[in-house]
């Protein structure tokens, strides 16, 4: 039976390119900066961000902890949302592992933060409180279903963190699906934020790796944090080259599963028992609610699994399917005609 995998956009795999990449990458010991492929990514990857420079790292979660651990010391706070990935998903790493604070303020439904929140979050000067330090964005926004911020937001919250000596950090794994999102270019969305990271595992589909970028001397710092993480690779040019390939080829195409997500969710607003806002589906990840009574999301997610189709219950009544390279216009048909019959 074929497959419809919408669980997320992680499980694509390598293309031919890609492999054939890996199998002829110049290798050397990236430890010892002699990795001639890695060095050639993260050179690109900084450019194409509009940074000084970058680093290679094995996932966005190591990303994120790296950066937030660059810019922040122990007992310092970082504010983030409270429907963030750093927030929710990675096992509160920056405070067990680099005793950051973490200050949760609520995400809007459009992914923002609101920006009086923010400085209203901001802490005095008093030896009772932690130091302030650090602002963490998501874009594109997860939780919120892919919502993309945008310019003029990321200029608001520059300004407010110039005012008060602060960092940005830009959770950036799905930055690229952002910029075709607006028709901008990447560096543009990351033009405000003092450090980025960006993922290559997930739409632009490279079996593994992230990249965290910033100025020269954070991400030298950033090395460092990184080899405490155990981070430190080796020949991690067969990483880097499937990473090329990716920025290369893969960016462009973004646009599709964008397409195939909005189609999605279209047909899911016909669709009696479920609701969903199809123009809040900007980029390639669909939240849906079920609304019939006598049917839970488990439920659903249970009986497309027995027909071959994968999607994420994620609470009593919340679903999430996420379009990504290998899934086509037919496994949307498939999936809303199975969701027809379910609900019927």
């Amino acid at each position: 039976m074929h497959t419809i995998d919408l669980r997320s956009d992680t499980v694509t795999l390598p293309t031919p390119a890609m492999r054939q990449a890996m199998a002829q990458a110049d290798l050397g010991d990236d430890v010892f900066g002699e990795d001639p492929a890695t060095n050639e990514l993260e050179q690109k990857v900084a450019g194409l961000l509009g940074k000084e420079a970058s680093l290679l790292v094995p996932s966005g979660t190591m990303g994120n902890l790296a950066a937030v651990l660059t810019h922040c010391g122990r007992g310092d706070e970082a504010i983030l949302g409270n429907q963030s990935h750093t927030f929710l998903y990675e096992a509160g790493g920056i405070a067990a592992l680099g005793g950051v604070h973490p200050h949760a303020l609520p995400n809007a439904q459009d992914g923002t933060l609101d920006p009086t929140a923010i400085e209203s979050a901001i802490r005095s000067d008093n030896v009772h409180f932690p130091r302030t330090r650090l602002i963490c964005l998501e874009n594109t926004q997860n939780q919120c279903g892919g919502r993309v911020l945008r310019p003029d937001y990321m200029t608001r919250i520059r300004q407010l963190a110039d005012a008060h000596q602060l960092k940005i950090h830009l959770d950036g794994a799905r930055l690229f699906n952002a910029a075709v999102a607006l028709g901008l270019s990447a560096g543009t969305l990351a033009a405000h934020a003092d450090s980025v990271s960006i993922c290559l595992s997930k739409g632009l589909a490279a079996p593994v790796g992230s990249v965290l970028c910033g100025t020269k001397a954070f991400i030298q710092e950033a090395r460092r944090t990184r080899k405490i993480l155990g981070g430190g690779m080796r020949q991690c040019g067969i990483i880097a080259a499937c990473g090329m390939v990716a920025l290369n080829e893969m960016i462009e195409r973004l646009a599709q599963d964008h397409a195939l997500a909005q189609a999605l969710a279209k047909g899911m607003a016909g669709i009696p028992g479920l609701s969903i806002e199809p123009d809040h589906v900007e980029t390639n990840i669909v939240f849906f609610e079920v609304t019939h009574e006598s049917i839970s999301a488990s439920q659903i997610a249970d009986e497309l699994r027995r027909q071959g189709i994968q999607i994420l219950a994620l609470g009593p009544r919340r679903l999430r399917a996420v379009t990504h390279l290998g899934i086509e216009i037919q496994d949307i048909t498939v999936t809303l005609d199975a969701l027809r019959k379910i609900m019927a």
